[in-house]
């Protein structure tokens, strides 16, 4: 009989040490991979992200960039690398706008991925040009009623977040303004200073230098009510009630990572995004560091994905 238990308990002890083994390795080297170009604001957070992820993983931590359509090629990359940890993407809602308004995807944004951590978010602006006669978003859309279709209002592309909140916006005013699609959003700023078009929807660090010269005035942020980010800037939602969006950005990684990894590397983008140097940055763009677990933001990315694939097909937009 004692025999069988120590047999037992020496059975048990095996049990918990296996399992204990089990646990899923941090790789030894994480690529966090860009869907944009180098010295985008994207890269940026990546790199200064990137070293703090390492130090609490334990780990190296590079930034690699793989621009084109929209970011759907350096997403594709990862959706199709092995679900090990080793692979990782930093995109921003472009990641939900892409998939709502190309006609054809190289992946599944919902299925191909992991929601790991989301990074910061924050609200957009609207901005006019310099000498524009509106000095508020009222003075834009009493206009825009009385001329229909006359004002023009500028985007970074077709399908763009810009776009689409610009969109909402006239649809939640009852107003119909004329879309004048750019290839980037500094494109659009310049047209806007220059006064070719009437308004812009943008995130901050893309007008910032406007702002200097007093080419661009900004009248109204995309927030729910006034963002501590833009103490001086009325919410549109006050002259649109309801209205509100925001841009967020996050990391993501291929579909099937296991759940002790998942953990791990969302509690270390939560801490590394409280770093000093990545509040700064963030707070360039009026963006503020976000703690959601996993859970919490795989719902934010399947909420944005639905809300924009709607506008998308109620307006039939569909990005070059």
């Amino acid at each position: 009989m004692k025999t069988r238990f120590s047999r037992f308990l020496g059975a048990l002890a095996l049990a918990v040490s296996g399992a204990a083994s089990a646990a899923t390795p941090v790789p030894s080297q994480i690529t966090l991979l860009v869907p944009f170009g180098a010295g985008a604001s994207n890269d940026s957070i990546a790199r200064i992200l990137a070293p703090e992820l390492g130090r609490l993983l334990g780990t190296q931590v590079i930034v690699e960039n793989k621009a084109g359509a929209a970011g759907t090629i350096g997403a594709a990359h990862v959706a199709k690398s092995a679900p090990d940890g080793a692979t990782l993407l930093l995109s921003s809602s472009t990641f939900v706008t892409a998939a709502a308004t190309q006609p054809s995807m190289p992946y599944d944004a919902l299925k191909a991925f992991t929601p790991v951590a989301m990074v910061g978010s924050g609200p957009l602006v609207l901005g006019v040009p310099g000498a524009s006669p509106y000095r508020s978003l009222e003075d834009f859309l009493s206009a825009a009623r009385q001329s229909p279709g006359a004002l023009n209002y500028g985007s970074s592309g077709i399908g763009s977040l810009a776009h689409l909140a610009t969109t909402v916006l006239a649809d939640s005013a009852k107003v119909d303004i004329t879309h004048v699609p750019y290839k980037g959003a500094a494109a659009a700023g310049n047209d806007l200073a220059g006064g070719r078009i009437e308004l812009m929807i943008a995130n901050y660090s893309s007008l910032i230098p406007l702002l200097e010269g007093g080419k661009v005035r900004l009248i109204a942020a995309t927030s729910p009510g006034r963002d501590p980010a833009f103490p001086d800037l009325p919410p549109a939602a006050e002259a649109v009630p309801g209205y509100e969006a925001d841009i967020w950005v996050g990391i993501f990684a291929p579909a099937g990572l296991p759940a002790d990894l998942l953990e791990k590397y969302n509690q270390a983008v939560n801490q590394a995004n409280q770093s000093p140097r990545l509040k700064e940055l963030l707070q360039l763009d009026g963006t503020v560091p976000a703690s959601l677990d996993s859970a919490a933001f795989a719902q934010r990315v399947a909420a944005d994905l639905q809300r924009w694939k709607a506008v998308a097909d109620k307006h039939n937009i569909t990005a070059n």
